[in-house]
């Protein structure tokens, strides 16, 4: 069974930064397609970045262009969004996504490319 566990959201001051994490079993990150999105309340949810595990390389989204980053540490199967110069709009909750389908160029930005999504964690900027 596949479980993606999401952590490391809090309060963060504008202008600050956090890194959060999605630790994930019954699959393994490196061979999977992983995603980051987000959701604020009274919005729909939200594509930031992803990385495609046949070749490496990386989606961004509108909302994750320029101050987002995914990045993948194989040894924990955990994946990572670093977030940058975060806004009081970037208060909402993230979420994790893996698929496992490996198409080549996979439309990592559509969220039903998806099989698995973590619970999500609360990500609270301050103004």
């Amino acid at each position: 069974q596949v479980q993606l566990v999401e952590s490391g959201g809090g309060l963060v001051q504008a202008g600050g930064s956090l890194r959060i994490s999605c630790a994930a079993s019954g699959l393994t990150v490196s061979n999977a397609d992983m995603g980051w999105f987000r959701q604020a309340p009274g919005k729909g949810r939200r594509f930031l970045t992803g990385v495609s595990y046949i070749d490496g390389s990386r989606q961004y989204g509108h909302y994750g262009q320029g101050r987002f980053n995914i990045s993948i540490d194989s040894a924990k199967n955990t994946v990572y969004l670093q977030m940058n110069s975060l806004k009081p709009d970037d208060t909402a909750v993230y979420y994790c996504a893996a698929s496992r389908r490996g198409h080549t160029n996979p439309p990592l930005y559509a969220s039903d490319y998806y099989d698995y999504w973590g619970q999500g964690t609360q990500v609270t900027v301050s103004s």
